[in-house]
């Protein structure tokens, strides 16, 4: 495959449903928001590498305020699932 590493992976995300792409996300991140400890953390880190991915592929077709915005929530999850890591269960 020429061009640009990911490219595959961008087709398959596009030929899906955008509702069930959004929903399964949501749901994988919630699981890693309520279950406890590093098993949430690795949860939540794995939506947080998948929504980087993908950030980094679109990343030149998006506006500099939609990319401000992601950013933001790729970095708010970041920080819950390091916390989930470091703040131990009572």
């Amino acid at each position: 495959m020429a061009g640009r590493p990911g490219r595959g992976l961008l087709a398959a995300l596009l030929r899906m449903d955008r509702t069930k792409v959004f929903l399964g996300a949501l749901a994988v991140a919630l699981l890693g928001l309520f279950v406890p400890g590093a098993y949430g953390a690795v949860l939540l880190f794995a939506v947080v590498a998948a929504l980087a991915a993908l950030l980094s592929l679109t990343w030149h077709a998006t506006t500099p305020g939609l990319r401000l915005f992601r950013l933001l929530v790729i970095a708010g999850l970041a920080a819950v699932a390091t916390a989930k890591l470091l703040v131990p269960l009572r």
